[in-house]
């Protein structure tokens, strides 16, 4: 009963915090999208898949935290040999180390770039082999707009975001700096997944930008464009893709056997016979 509660009360109270950003994303890209589309179509509000994204929108915070908090905490007991709770958390609040002697502005871009470096290895390795099926979910959206963000599995969130973050609190690197990085982050994703014709003009090179990402969401060029924040790395190790003149269209996998639905979802990629099941390029219109 005691945890049937608690529970509950994660998700009344993930759910408090997520609808202001639903709420004011859902607003601002209906008038962006309408502005300044990529992709001719509905709008995100009568998407298919719409029901699959908003509870992911709960299970992917709640995860994260979770899975966060209880790896930082082993590995303090492993690394550090800090046992008691109250100490673990006094060892992590204000960072440690000389990364915490670092001004708070520049943890945070020390933060940003770093992680986003090890993330764009991260999502190249979920393209191959058995990763695939499980990153793959996040791939599945047809109708790829803003609220796709957090489509997620549980075990890409695990080995992508909920391991750099604790690796950056392990190296020293102060909570204090997620205040401003973690609205960021959620915003940037947002943006990226939205149905926006930005490109970010001389900057694309540097900054990925809705048209790159949803090249990369694009399936005959899902292999290209990893960096989520940063478009530089597929630059340097490339993997850039943004052919001038030309819009992303055509998007989802070629298992059409997906299906909808969180916890169909979950289980599908466990339930996988065969591992190396890819995407591939679907009949879909291309933009223009």
């Amino acid at each position: 009963m005691t945890m049937a509660l608690e529970v509950l009360n994660q998700l009344l109270v993930t759910v408090w915090h997520v609808a202001p950003w639903l709420a004011g994303a859902g607003v601002t890209f209906a008038v962006l999208s309408r502005w300044s589309p990529c992709n001719a179509g509905r709008p995100w509000w009568e998407k298919r898949g719409l029901m699959t994204d908003l509870c992911y929108w709960i299970l992917s915070p709640i995860f994260t935290r979770y899975v966060r908090i209880w790896l930082t905490v082993s590995a303090a007991v492993w690394l550090f040999h800090i046992s008691d709770g109250d100490k673990v958390i006094d060892f992590f609040a204000n960072g440690h180390g000389p990364v915490s002697r670092l001004p708070l502005w520049l943890q945070g871009m020390l933060y940003l770039v770093a992680t986003d470096f090890i993330l764009y290895w991260i999502h190249r390795g979920f393209h191959q082999g058995f990763l695939w099926k499980y990153h793959a979910i996040h791939h599945a959206s047809e109708d790829l707009d803003w609220i796709s963000a957090a489509r997620f599995h549980p075990l890409n969130l695990a080995l992508g975001t909920g391991l750099v973050d604790v690796v950056a609190l392990l190296s020293g690197i102060s909570p204090a700096i997620f205040i401003v990085i973690g609205p960021f982050l959620t915003v940037s994703s947002c943006l990226v997944h939205a149905n926006v014709s930005w490109t970010f003009g001389p900057l694309r090179h540097i900054f990925s930008s809705p048209v790159f990402h949803r090249w990369h969401h694009a399936a005959d060029a899902y292999d290209r464009n990893f960096g989520g924040t940063f478009a530089i790395w597929d630059v340097m190790f490339g993997t850039y893709h943004m052919p001038q003149n030309a819009l992303p269209g055509g998007y989802g996998i070629a298992d059409k056997a997906m299906p909808e639905g969180l916890l169909s979802q979950l289980l599908y990629p466990i339930l996988q016979d065969d591992p190396a099941v890819r995407a591939e390029p679907v009949a879909a219109g291309r933009a223009a």
